[in-house]
Formats: C-alpha cells, structure tokens, sequence
C-alpha cells in the first residue's frame, strides 16, 4: 500500500470516527458515551479513537458545536445587563444539559484544540454581543473581563466544585456576579 492508499485510508478513518461522534454525542450526550461505542459506531478498533484523537474529550471538542444563545442585549435594561447575563449564563450550565460547556472548559486546560475552540466561540459570540449591546470600541477588553469572570465562576462551581461555590444559591450568584460584571458591561 503506497502513502497516498495509507493516507486516504487515514482520512477515512478519521471521518469515521467524527461522524460516529457527532451522532453518539447528539443522541447519548457525552457522559453515556464511550470511546468504545464510538469505535464500534465506526467499525474499527476503540485504539484507533485514541491514536487519531487522544481521547473523548478531544472528540467531543472537534465536533461540538456550541453556541451560548446570548440575547440580544439592546433589548434589555442598561441597568439590567450584568444580571442578564449571568442569569443566561447559569442557566446554560444548569438547565441546558447539552450545551457541552462543562466538557469543552475542562478540556481547553489540557487540549489545545478545545482552548481555540472556546477562543472562538468567545471571539464569534461574547464580543459581537458585547458591541451591539453597548456600542463599545473597547468591547473586546470589556468582553474579556466578563469571560474571566463567568470562566472563573464555571471553574469553581461546575469544573472544581468547591463547596462553598456549590452551595451558593444562583440569586446570591446572579446578584453579586452580576454586579461585577453590570461594573464591564456599563458606559
């Protein structure tokens, strides 16, 4: 088999196993879906997953598609958009099962292509919505200083789960947080 065979043979495989993926994680979601079923959804050996794509969490990066569904923020109250905006945020955590957040945060610490993707979404998303809403040229900073803190405040609560974070109601949350991020979000 020459190089050529050996690479279109590769990149058979390698779609294979993101089509397998894609399909699992859409009907399964990520928690009951296993590198084993993945490779067994694409005929081949669960070694092969690993050797293409390390592991789950890289596979769930490549073909997840996440879109935060921020809201429009000229249509809310100047005053209001710091509670907002957390309030869509927690919700999108707690309620929102499927967005893929949980995953892709834990595993844009170890992998690279989950940080660009997560670098995107926040490039294609968080600012955009930023400039609408306030008309900012600064809105990119602005933009940052809110993902640091909602990336922050994922980190501990859903990624580390630190008690005292855990335990913390979501109004306590989106009134304290929110006044931080109403501070970023504010002419």
């Amino acid at each position: 088999m020459g190089k050529r065979d050996r690479e279109t043979k590769s990149d058979r495989t390698r779609g294979a196993i993101l089509a397998a993926a894609r399909d699992l994680f859409a009907a399964k979601g990520y928690e009951r879906t296993t590198v084993r079923d993945i490779a067994g959804r694409a005929s081949i050996d669960p070694s092969m997953v690993i050797r293409y794509f390390v592991g789950k969490d890289e596979l769930f990066a490549r073909v997840a598609t996440i879109d935060l569904k921020l809201p429009n923020l000229e249509s809310i109250d100047p005053s209001r958009l710091g509670e907002t905006l957390v309030r869509h945020f927690l919700h999108l955590w707690e309620e929102d099962g499927r967005s893929g957040l949980p995953v892709l945060l834990r595993s844009a610490a170890s992998n690279e292509f989950a940080a660009t993707k997560l670098r995107e979404v926040f490039a294609r998303q968080v600012i955009p919505a930023l400039e609408r809403g306030r008309a900012r040229t600064d809105a990119a900073e602005h933009a940052g200083f809110v993902a640091s803190q909602l990336i922050g405040l994922a980190m501990c609560r859903y990624v580390l789960k630190l008690p005292a974070v855990v335990g913390m109601s979501r109004d306590l949350i989106i009134n304290e947080v929110g006044q931080t991020i109403q501070r970023y979000v504010s002419d």
